[in-house]
């Protein structure tokens, strides 16, 4: 790599499939970098060349397990010990994103936690996508670079599915923003399901608010973890005449029984984004977008310091 070249980037094990993939975009090598493991689980994290003075970009989603953000951890702290001009945490999916308030008494809000552990680590910058809450944004102390996934599924919309009725929908009435969003642009109707719930992971019950018959639905959610809700959705609008119904999501977490969940539902296609790795072979409804250009834009645009907002059609 050339010493002349401003920044570097580096990646931790689970996302170096996507840094890659960036790397290839911007048109640099992926910085080399070492992960030692112990036996007992321990591990310790190490660069294989000068950072001195550079601005340092570590790409690494958070996702389960702890591990990763434990390795993201490692990388921050090496590279302010090294003497880095600067510490760009790229965080395609932020783990915990969840946790955003207390909806109980008694519990934690995990999101900001991460934020201040992050922050207290030494980065000076985060570049992430489609958290699960806007506000999050808030809980960072350094300028956070907020990407949407929409400037992808927008492009798929136009110009791979055949959809003739198109409608717009929501699996659930806290995502009614992000769908209104596409909807508006798209010039389509929008509908919402409402739920409730019994506990965490697990829907009691669930109504459409909207018309589906005859419909084409795209159903719009920025995390799928278990599935139950999306599917129970896509079960009930084909049951209340919709023509086809896939969904769109930006985060494919997918705890078991999720790919299970998926195969037997009546989706027509599942599309996700890779900001998570996912083996597609796993389920033959799943299609696999990438957002390595879009965050390869990013980057580029925060080195020249330009600007990243005009990226997206809708937000």
């Amino acid at each position: 790599m050339s010493a002349n070249t401003p920044y570097l980037v580096f990646s931790g094990t689970k996302t170096r499939y996507l840094a890659e993939k960036i790397c290839s975009s911007i048109g640099c090598p992926l910085g080399q970098m070492n992960i030692q493991h112990f036996a007992d689980g321990e591990f310790s994290v190490s660069y294989e060349e000068s950072i001195r003075g550079r601005d340092v970009f570590l790409v690494q989603s958070t996702m389960p397990s702890s591990d990763n953000l434990m390795e993201l951890l490692l990388m921050i702290d090496a590279a302010k010990r090294a003497s880095a001009n600067s510490i760009i945490a790229v965080l395609p999916y932020f783990g915990w994103a969840r946790q955003d308030r207390k909806d109980k008494p008694r519990v934690s809000i995990g999101a900001k936690l991460i934020a201040d552990i992050l922050g207290v680590a030494g980065i000076n910058r985060v570049i992430t996508m489609d958290l699960h809450a806007d506000q999050i944004q808030g809980f960072f102390n350094v300028p956070v670079d907020h990407l949407y996934a929409s400037s992808v599924f927008l492009h798929y919309i136009k110009n791979t599915l055949p959809l003739s009725n198109l409608v717009m929908a929501t699996p659930d009435v806290g995502g009614t923003k992000r769908c209104s969003s596409y909807s508006k642009y798209l010039e389509t109707p929008m509908v919402i399901c409402h739920k409730t719930r019994q506990k965490a992971n697990e829907v009691a019950d669930m109504h459409i608010i909207g018309e589906v018959e005859d419909k084409d639905i795209v159903l719009i959610d920025d995390i799928v973890d278990t599935a139950g809700t999306i599917t129970k959705a896509a079960d009930l609008m084909m049951n209340n005449g919709a023509r086809s119904v896939r969904a769109m999501v930006s985060h494919a977490v997918m705890s078991d029984p999720a790919t299970e969940r998926v195969e037997k539902s009546a989706l027509k296609e599942m599309i996700f984004t890779d900001s998570i790795p996912y083996d597609k072979s796993r389920c033959s409804k799943v299609t696999v977008l990438s957002v390595a250009d879009m965050i390869a834009e990013s980057i580029r645009r925060v080195c020249h310091n330009e600007s990243i907002s005009s990226l997206y059609t809708i937000k």
